[in-house]
């Protein structure tokens, strides 16, 4: 029997969590001090599907390279501790998906840009663990999402997957790891 998975990008396709990630951003830079402004929940949904590192190019652009840095570790630390408490907005029948979809004997999956610990507190908050076999994600290796694909596909031994998301890269990466 082949083995099938469908594999999911997180933000815009299962949930969104621009306005909660907004608000832990804000209490990091508060933090911080190393920013005067406020990120918007506009701000977040702009650089969505972006690597973590692209994400501050663009949000800190008026800091050096090392504040950045430091911001961005600091916010998605707090990101994370918020989202589990907190989650986002999840979109309606994902859970009664993924059930009907495992039904069928499709394994499930998770990829996505985000750093590390983020695809965890999702799964944590929203109780969804016992539906997802295996995640990966940029923040845990560093590596473009079409490899990440690639190497989770290989990793759980798919005959066959396809890559469920909701822009443009997320269709360029699911080609660039021949799914």
């Amino acid at each position: 029997m082949m083995k099938q998975g469908i594999i999911f990008d997180m933000d815009g396709t299962l949930w969104d969590s621009a306005e909660n990630v907004a608000k832990s951003w804000n209490m990091a830079v508060n933090q911080s001090g190393l920013l005067r402004r406020e990120i918007t929940a506009k701000d977040i949904q702009g650089v969505m599907g972006k690597t973590m590192d692209a994400i501050a190019d663009i949000l800190f652009a008026e800091l050096g390279w090392e504040d950045r840095k430091k911001l961005l570790e600091v916010c998605c630390e707090v990101e994370n501790n918020y989202l589990r408490q907190h989650g986002g907005t999840l979109y309606d029948g994902v859970e009664e998906t993924f059930c009907k979809l495992r039904a069928q004997g499709y394994h499930l999956y998770i990829v996505s840009n985000c750093q590390k610990g983020y695809i965890e507190a999702f799964l944590d908050y929203y109780k969804l663990w016992g539906h997802v076999e295996d995640i990966a994600c940029y923040g845990n290796n560093l590596r473009p999402k079409g490899e990440n694909i690639r190497l989770l596909a290989e990793r759980n031994d798919l005959d066959t997957a396809v890559y469920v998301g909701d822009i443009q890269g997320d269709y360029d990466a699911s080609c660039a790891a021949g799914v």
